[in-house]
C-alpha cells in the first residue's frame, strides 16, 4: 500500500475512464490526491469547466465514503514545465508526510501523458487504457449540439459518462456561456479546417504589448471570437511586411490608439520575451514576442478601444490576479513573467 496516490488530469469533461483510474488510486492507497489542471483559466471550447464544476464531476462519481478519502487540489497552468512541475510537488508535499511513499497512477496514451516521467520520486502506478474514448471526442459531439439536442449528441457516450458528468453537461447547456462556447468551437474548427491541407503545419507568429503606467497595465476586452469578452493584451498578428517591432507599434495603435510616440516607446522598452509553448493557443501553434514597457509615474495615456477591442482600460496590477479567469489565453501567465514578484509569490 502506499501513503498518497496521485491522480493528475484536466478532466474536460470526466468519464468512467478517469473514475477507473481514480477507483485504482483508491485501491493503492488510503488517501488519494487529486491535481486538476488548467485550473482558473477562462472557459474555452478546450477548457470549459471550472475546477470546482470538474471536482463535482469527479467526486459524484464515487461512493460517499470514498469521498472522504480524496483531495482535491487545483493547479494553473504555467506554461512552462518545471514550474508547473514545481507547483504540483509543493501541493502534494502540503499535504503528506516527509519520507510518505507516493504512487502516481496513469497510463501513457499520447504525448500529453509525458508528465508522468516528470516526478522520479513517485513510482508509477500503471492502468491499461479503459476503451479508446477521450475528453477531446466528447466535447466536439457536445458543442455541436444544441441545447434540446444534447441528450441525442451525447448517446453514444452514454456508458462513458458518470450520471455526475451527463447532469452537469445538460444543465451547463442551459446557460448562456454554453451557446458562446459553440460560436468559439465552431471559429476554432474553421480556422483549423481553413489550413488543414497545407503541406506542413503552420507557425503562427503574433506580437503583444505589456504596457505599465503608474503601477497599472494596459489590456483590452476582446470584440470577437477566440475570447470574445476576456481582457487580453494589445497585440495580433504580424503582417508579412513588417518587422516585429513595427507589428508591435501597429498593433498596439490599431487597438488602442495609444497617444504614446514610438521614440517614447523606445526609451521604456524594458525587455522582449518569446512565449512559445505548444499548447498556449487553441488557434494552432503560435509564437508570440511579448514586448514589456515602464512609462513610470508619467500621466496615463490617452486611448481610446478600437479594431479588435470592445474596450480598452488601466488595470491596477493589485488587481490582475483577482481576474486571472477572465485573461485571454497565456496572458495572465506572460503578465506574470514581467510582473512575478507582484502578481504570484511562488
Amino acid at each position: 500500500m502506499y501513503d498518497t496516490a496521485i491522480l493528475i488530469g484536466r478532466f474536460e469533461p470526466v468519464h468512467t475512464g478517469h473514475l477507473a483510474l481514480l477507483n485504482r488510486a483508491l485501491e493503492e492507497a488510503n488517501k488519494v490526491i487529486v491535481i486538476i489542471g488548467s485550473a482558473f483559466q477562462a472557459r474555452s471550447p478546450k477548457n470549459p469547466f471550472t475546477w470546482k464544476e470538474r471536482a463535482d464531476m469527479l467526486l459524484g462519481g464515487l461512493s460517499e465514503s470514498n469521498r472522504t478519502r480524496v483531495d482535491v487540489v487545483p493547479v494553473r497552468d504555467y506554461y512552462d514545465e518545471a514550474r508547473w512541475v514545481k507547483a504540483v510537488q509543493k501541493a502534494v508535499n502540503e499535504r503528506t508526510q516527509p519520507g510518505a511513499r507516493i504512487g502516481l497512477v496513469g497510463h501513457f496514451k499520447d504525448a500529453s501523458s509525458s508528465y508522468l516521467s516528470s516526478f522520479p520520486g513517485w513510482e508509477l502506478i500503471p492502468l491499461t487504457r479503459q476503451g479508446e474514448i477521450d475528453a477531446t471526442m466528447i466535447r466536439n459531439a457536445y458543442f455541436g449540439a444544441t441545447a434540446d439536442t444534447i441528450p441525442i449528441a451525447l448517446s453514444p457516450f452514454h456508458d462513458v459518462l458518470p450520471k455526475s458528468t451527463r447532469t452537469l453537461l445538460e444543465q451547463f447547456a442551459t446557460q448562456s456561456e454554453f451557446a458562446e462556447l459553440q460560436n468559439e468551437w465552431r471559429m476554432l474548427r474553421g480556422y483549423r479546417e481553413a489550413w488543414a491541407s497545407a503541406p506542413y503545419p503552420p507557425i503562427f507568429v503574433t506580437v503583444d504589448t505589456v504596457l505599465r503606467c503608474q503601477n497599472q497595465i494596459l489590456l483590452i476586452r476582446r470584440a470577437h471570437a477566440p475570447g470574445k469578452g476576456l481582457l487580453a493584451l494589445p497585440g495580433g498578428f504580424i503582417e508579412p511586411r513588417e518587422s516585429i517591432w513595427q507589428s508591435c507599434l501597429r498593433e498596439l495603435v490599431e487597438e488602442t490608439h495609444c497617444d504614446v510616440t514610438p521614440e517614447r516607446l523606445q526609451q521604456t522598452l524594458q525587455s522582449v520575451h518569446v512565449f512559445d509553448h505548444p499548447d498556449r493557443s487553441q488557434r494552432g501553434r503560435t509564437i508570440t514576442h511579448a514586448h514589456y514597457f515602464d512609462l513610470g509615474d508619467a500621466p496615463l495615456p490617452a486611448v481610446q478601444a478600437d479594431d479588435d477591442a470592445a474596450q480598452v482600460l488601466w488595470m491596477p496590477i493589485s488587481e490582475i490576479v483577482k481576474s486571472e479567469e477572465m485573461l485571454f489565453e497565456d496572458h495572465f501567465q506572460i503578465l506574470n513573467h514581467f510582473l512575478r514578484n507582484q502578481i504570484l509569490s511562488e
